[in-house]
């Protein structure tokens, strides 16, 4: 969405129905990742799945095409085929490995495939970090609170932590929100009204 906004065609690739039809909703091209690799100038993996990029991608990719994990340990790209697939390797910059396939077609690899947003840069943006900190505060205020009422299981963040942490968040960027008048809480919690 980030790319989106600012002014990329993304494409999304995606293995997951519901996730894909997400992905259409919101206005994304999606496509199955063999077409993709036709016509992608920039590869950001974010699976946390392994060989997603693989000799079959790297074949059908443009010359300068460039090659970016941001979703898993440094698997998600198949390095080592890329790496058979290679005549020539070197470091063009900190960071950026140039691939020489046979063809000539160069294929250029960000932060060895580990994670780029921690290893190629600052790691994640403070406007990230906040609300990431926050839920995860008060998830353990909520835990401990709760933990005699919760089941042994993986729980979801509540819906009440993560609104307040909306509203604090659109707060601090100056954002202001409409409210619901008390008639219209009034409307959704019945079913009494409407048709």
């Amino acid at each position: 969405m980030r790319a989106k906004g600012m002014g990329a065609q993304v494409i999304v690739c995606e293995v997951d129905p519901f996730k894909a039809l997400e992905a259409v909703m919101d206005g994304f091209q999606v496509m199955h990742s063999l077409e993709a690799a036709k016509v992608g100038d920039i590869f950001v993996t974010v699976t946390g799945n392994k060989s997603v990029l693989r000799e079959e991608h790297f074949k059908l990719m443009k010359d300068g095409a460039i090659l970016a994990n941001s979703g898993h340990f440094n698997v998600e790209i198949d390095i080592e085929t890329l790496e058979g697939m290679a005549r020539g390797k070197r470091q063009i910059r900190p960071l950026v490995t140039e691939y020489v396939l046979e063809n000539d077609k160069r294929l250029y690899l960000l932060a060895d495939g580990r994670l780029v947003n921690l290893s190629a840069a600052e790691g994640h943006p403070s406007a990230v970090m906040d609300m990431s900190f926050a839920t995860q505060a008060l998830c353990l205020e909520y835990l401990s609170q709760n933990a005699s009422s919760l089941e042994p299981t993986v729980h979801d963040v509540p819906p009440q932590i993560e609104e307040t942490i909306a509203r604090l968040k659109l707060a601090s960027l100056g954002v202001e929100i409409d409210k619901l008048t008390p008639e219209q809480e009034r409307y959704l919690k019945s079913w009494a009204e409407g048709t």
